[in-house]
């Protein structure tokens, strides 16, 4: 992978792809589950006791010599030590294989035991076979051996039937064919895939059942094969979310990581990337071209052009185009954050609107507020943030600067271009810079509205 993190811990659809091959097997009615870890072994393990959700037993074991794949299913079985009758079956695959289901594996599994096989392997026929052992079968169609690409002959590489790893032993053969292994090949290792020889060789039954999707085997090896794989599994995550009633405008363009959890009719225009675990609820509409990452979106809600990160965004609540919702935000219930809008650690009350060209930082708006073009809450200090807090119903000025700690009270107006570095009583306003309060105009505003309603009525 030429890269510092283990190839194991390399994402797919946001979720590390030892992850996907651990969510294959957790979904079986194993007994337990052990992991062979070699590179980067206390990273995985840390990460799979953190992430992996299961009632299974997951335990681990390490190859601290990496000497083929032999070797580690050697120590992957000294994990099981006498806990296993020796007529138990055992699976057996690779870790670079996010693409398999749990269903091929049951299947293969259910082959294995009523063909009553010493070892049954999945198979499968790729165009470009590069890099994965040749299945060799005998004139019966049986499976003879496998002979690795760096030890085939030109015949043997023209073969498209290929051994993607992944077994099925009866445990009381796979020991004793392990310790028969030899690595005089050309890789000077101990190679798994000897094992189908050795029980041949012994007279035992070996099956090999084709993939019924051969994308399911697919490993992944570099930075290539990771995103062939990744765009595959992407293609499955859509296809499953449109059979439960989502719409994409176009799949090829919609990302969805396999934490994100979507309502019935929701719909997902072109561009639009949901990451972590993020939620959307019924009815809401997202795009085109806006990223969520772990947010929380509720119902009939519209995300247009937005970038929003761990952020919640109310029922019928609409944000965009080019808003920003940096982490803990809230916007609440109808309520509006508009164009070149940027948030963070906010809460945006019900109905409130904060329509255009404004940064909102360590701040509360409160319910049906309006906040003017242009304004701005300066929270920092150069040394600490604080916090502005605007009541119910306030109306802010254009181009104003809110000089935090500062409240505006419920009603409380600014004058456009004002500079409040003082608190607001409610209904009063500010104006000019620095600015100055003028209390109860609000009140006066309304009386001198009220009035020329009666003078208008009068004149009729």
């Amino acid at each position: 992978m030429r890269s510092a993190t283990p190839k194991m811990l390399h994402p797919l659809c946001g979720r590390p792809m030892i992850l996907h091959v651990l969510d294959t097997l957790i979904a079986l009615p194993l007994e337990r589950v052990v992991v062979v870890v070699g590179h980067g072994a206390e990273r995985i393990t840390k990460l799979v006791q953190e992430q992996l959700v299961t009632e299974i037993p997951v335990e681990f074991v390490e190859q601290r010599v990496q000497r083929g794949t032999g070797d580690a299913a050697s120590v992957g079985l000294t994990a099981f030590a006498d806990s296993l009758d020796a007529e138990d079956d055992v699976l057996v695959l690779m870790g670079d294989a996010p693409l398999l289901r749990s269903e091929t594996l049951a299947d293969l599994a259910t082959e294995h035991r009523l063909i009553d096989a010493a070892a049954t392997m999945l198979t499968a026929e790729l165009p470009d076979p590069t890099s994965y052992g040749r299945v060799l079968r005998d004139a019966r169609g049986g499976v003879e051996r496998i002979v690795e690409q760096s030890d085939a002959n030109d015949g043997e590489l023209a073969i498209t039937e290929v051994n993607p790893s992944i077994y099925c032993f009866r445990r009381a053969f796979l020991a004793p064919s392990l310790r028969r292994l030899s690595p005089e090949n050309a890789q000077g290792e101990y190679y798994l895939t000897d094992v189908i020889g050795v029980l041949r060789q012994a007279g035992h039954v070996v099956v090999g059942v084709p993939a019924p999707d051969p994308n399911e085997t697919l490993q992944v090896n570099d930075r290539a094969q990771l995103a062939a794989a990744e765009t595959i599994l992407r293609a499955r995550i859509n296809e499953r979310w449109m059979r439960e009633g989502v719409s994409m405008t176009d799949p090829s363009h919609t990302y969805v990581d396999a934490m994100v959890e979507l309502e019935a009719d929701v719909q997902l225009l072109p561009g639009t990337m949901l990451e972590g675990r993020t939620v959307v609820g019924s009815g809401s509409v997202i795009g085109p071209n806006s990223r969520l990452v772990d947010t929380i979106v509720g119902e009939d809600a519209v995300v247009a052009n937005t970038v929003a990160r761990e952020s919640e965004i109310g029922d019928r609540a609409t944000v965009g185009p080019y808003a920003s919702l940096r982490a803990g935000t809230h916007v609440a219930a109808d309520a509006h954050v508009g164009t070149f809008v940027e948030t963070k650690n906010a809460e945006i009350g019900e109905g409130a609107k904060v329509p255009h060209l404004a940064y909102i930082g360590d701040a509360e708006i409160g319910p049906r507020a309006n906040i003017g073009a242009g304004t701005i809450t300066a929270n920092y200090d150069g040394t600490n943030k604080h916090r502005t807090v605007i009541g119910a119903d306030a109306r802010i000025g254009s181009n104003t600067v809110l000089v935090a700690p500062v409240e505006v009270g419920d009603g409380a107006y600014t004058a456009a271009g004002a500079i409040v570095s003082s608190d607001v009583p409610a209904g009063a306003l500010a104006k000019g810079v620095p600015a100055r309060i003028d209390e109860g105009w609000a009140a006066r505003r309304s009386a001198a509205a009220d009035d020329l309603d009666d003078d208008s009525g009068s004149d009729e």
